[in-house]
């Protein structure tokens, strides 16, 4: 197989029925999708310029206007939550949930752009450029972090972006907020899953009470800082919350799941200017994931 194509035929054919058609667009028809897809494939494979695509996926231009109109318009979100939809008919989901965030650098060629700073606002609304690009200032410089909410099988559900400052805890509520798998069936979507974990940095009476209220077991380890001041209050300090050990150990998935986005050096490193343009292509590595996964099956 050529290194440009990422694709199976088997792959493209349950994507193709997905993307849009130039008949709901405006403008000029779509040239082919298939070679425009895999042209923006290679190019967060390969982190390179979009000017340096190879000329065998067409113009570099049609490339990058089309990633980021389908960024900007939903269609990769959309595209998605499709094929969520029939991994989750397919079982394919398993519902013990993990979270945790990356931070990713960004490149000196990405953060040129006119950019409000200062704060630790996080980027939730998805079609919606954010003031700060969502990028900030953290130990390792210019930053981006990215929000990730994984199931046990290492397979991404939801994607968010911050900016390399921004905390974990008060970015909980948002992750879990986004999970929505429509059934195909019919029904009301999925969001709630079975068992929630994350590390000490999720650790706070707010996410354990939203957990609690939602019916969803939260295996979350305490910080020593709340232990401590649990027993220094003594019996107004109250229980402990539970801890699962067994379960915890379980928890690297969400670890591993971004080493598998990272072996795209377009997303270990962010190039792009534009929050969309980014997060649209980490949610196309997503979308390839659960493409990959469902293989064969109707």
């Amino acid at each position: 197989m050529s290194r440009a194509a990422v694709l199976s035929d088997s792959e493209w054919a349950r994507l193709e029925p997905l993307m849009p058609s130039s008949k709901n667009c405006p403008g000029r028809p779509f040239q082919d999708h298939r070679r425009i897809l895999e042209g923006i494939i290679y190019r967060y494979r390969a982190g390179i310029p979009w000017r340096d695509l190879p000329e065998s996926f067409g113009p570099w231009q049609t490339v990058w206007k089309r990633h980021r109109r389908f960024s900007g318009d939903g269609t990769w979100d959309a595209i998605m939550t499709r094929l969520l939809s029939q991994a989750d008919a397919a079982g394919l989901i398993d519902w013990e949930v993990s979270v945790d965030s990356t931070v990713n650098r960004a490149h000196q060629h990405g953060t040129n752009l006119p950019r409000t700073t200062g704060g630790t606002s996080n980027y939730t609304n998805l079609l919606t450029e954010p003031a700060d690009h969502a990028i900030g200032r953290s130990r390792g410089g210019l930053t981006t972090k990215i929000h990730a909410l994984c199931d046990a099988n290492l397979r991404p559900l939801v994607i968010l972006l911050g900016p390399g400052q921004g905390g974990d805890s008060p970015m909980f509520p948002e992750v879990l907020g986004s999970l929505r798998v429509p059934r195909l069936g019919g029904g009301r979507p999925r969001t709630t899953p079975d068992r929630a974990m994350g590390d000490k940095a999720y650790s706070s009476k707010a996410n354990r009470k939203m957990l609690r209220d939602r019916g969803i077991h939260a295996v979350i380890p305490e910080r020593s800082d709340q232990v401590a001041n649990r027993k220094r209050r003594g019996q107004a300090g109250g229980r402990p919350p539970t801890f699962d050990k067994v379960s915890y150990k379980r928890r690297n998935v969400i670890e591993r799941c971004f080493e598998v986005f990272k072996q795209w050096r377009g997303i270990a490193t962010r190039y792009d200017k534009l929050a969309l343009t980014y997060r649209g292509g980490v949610v196309l590595r997503a979308i390839i994931i659960w493409a990959k996964a469902l293989g064969d099956t109707p």
